[in-house]
């Protein structure tokens, strides 16, 4: 089971479009287990999870590293990493988040991430497209 996974609030929302989930991420110095850095840890996490994200007909839109909190709290609201993942339904990303591989891949993601929070955003407005 994976911690803080608030299933009963994503089950609760509409789902029949599309959901993207802005993932934001602050990384350990060093990785829990000792190998390497959280950035390491991060990197093999994502190298096991975009197959199940693929798996679910989910594709990654945008990644990028948080440079400075522009507007807010320095010390609130400090990331490291930012990741745009679109998946097809809200169903899908739980399947994927429930599954035993998600699970394995999961100790990667705690060992690297000191902090990670997933937001499932829906679209309001779209300039292009």
């Amino acid at each position: 089971m994976i911690e803080n996974l608030n299933e009963e609030a994503l089950r609760a929302l509409p789902d029949g479009a599309p959901v993207v989930m802005l993932n934001l991420m602050r990384f350990r110095e060093q990785s829990l287990d000792g190998n390497g850095s959280g950035w390491d840890a991060y990197l093999r996490y994502s190298a096991l999870t975009i197959k199940l994200i693929k798996a679910q007909g989910g594709t990654i839109i945008w990644t990028g590293d948080a440079e400075t909190v522009a507007l807010g709290m320095p010390d609130r609201h400090r990331w490291d990493y930012v990741a745009l993942v679109r998946y097809p339904s809200r169903a899908a990303f739980l399947t994927m988040m429930k599954s035993t591989e998600y699970a394995m891949a999961n100790v990667e993601r705690e060992n690297g991430c000191t902090d990670h929070a997933i937001i499932a955003t829906r679209e309001t407005y779209r300039k292009f497209g």
